[in-house]
């Protein structure tokens, strides 16, 4: 039988820094939630864009710009931004950048 919970002791040990690029990696998927765990080399970003469910950004480690709705924050460790579904948003990292993004299910 598996374990009915996941574990990860440090979830910036978990994340990938590439050299360039972004690399993302699905470290929990159910019915109620995919949780995903991005790794942005400087200067990369993910331009633009809406998702069809509710989702959370949280910065881990970095700095990043994050424009949501329109409206810019600079981001930095410890940041948490939940979005409607269908709100789009953007984020550009200033530095290597380490974020974490649960897109909640069932809630569009």
């Amino acid at each position: 039988m598996t374990n009915p919970y996941d574990y990860l002791p440090n979830l910036t040990d978990a994340a990938n820094l590439p050299a360039k690029g972004i690399l993302s990696q699905t470290i929990h998927d159910d019915d109620t939630v995919r949780v995903v765990l991005f790794g942005f080399a400087t200067g990369e970003e993910l331009s633009e864009h809406t998702a069809s469910m509710p989702a959370i950004i949280h910065i881990l480690q970095g700095d990043a710009r994050v424009v949501v709705g329109g409206d810019g924050y600079d981001a930095q460790p410890g940041t948490w931004i939940h979005m409607a579904a269908r709100l789009p948003h953007s984020v550009h990292a200033n530095t290597p950048v380490i974020m974490l993004l649960l897109m909640l299910k069932g809630g569009a």
